[in-house]
């Protein structure tokens, strides 16, 4: 009995100890896991209006026009809660599990211009992909180049 009463005192005080870490490690996965979730969506989304501009898909003005819309709303939504501090690819534990490199964080980022850029290139594509494929292909290159200039400052490959 006092074996089991010592191995469960023992346990416990180890949660206890392991816990701050335990779910500062928990809350960034979540947030890794999240910004991950929100660029599969905008990957996943990209590559319709893509396929479309590119013959690979038939053009569909209501369809190009709700992906469009999806992708104004996800350049408008505030996701900074996903971007803690610390949560980059250099951080210890962390290099296997996200792609996003440090430079996000220091100063001189240019992170909120690039969003910026994303968000104004979202709008203009909800403004024309309904408006036929001219119009889709028009406004898919600036789109694309506001995701491309993100990556190569701020993702590693």
């Amino acid at each position: 009995m006092k074996m089991f009463v010592k191995s469960v005192l023992c346990a416990t005080v180890l949660t206890a100890a392991a816990a701050p870490v335990m779910a500062e490690d928990f809350a960034f996965k979540d947030q890794i896991e999240a910004r991950q979730g929100y660029f599969q969506m905008v990957k996943f989304n990209m590559g319709v209006l893509g396929a479309m501009a590119k013959g690979k898909r038939d053009y569909d003005a209501d369809l190009a026009q709700a992906i469009a819309n999806n992708l104004k709303n996800a350049g408008a939504m505030n996701n900074s809660l996903m971007w803690p501090k610390g949560s980059d690819m250099d951080a210890e534990g962390l290099s296997d599990k996200t792609k996003a490199k440090a430079a996000i964080w220091q100063d001189g980022s240019e992170i909120g211009e690039k969003h910026q850029a994303f968000a104004s290139a979202t709008e203009t594509m909800a403004a024309n992909a309904g408006q036929g494929l001219d119009a889709l292909r028009e406004a898919i290159g600036p789109l694309g180049k506001s995701c491309k200039s993100c990556h190569t400052d701020y993702r590693a490959k």
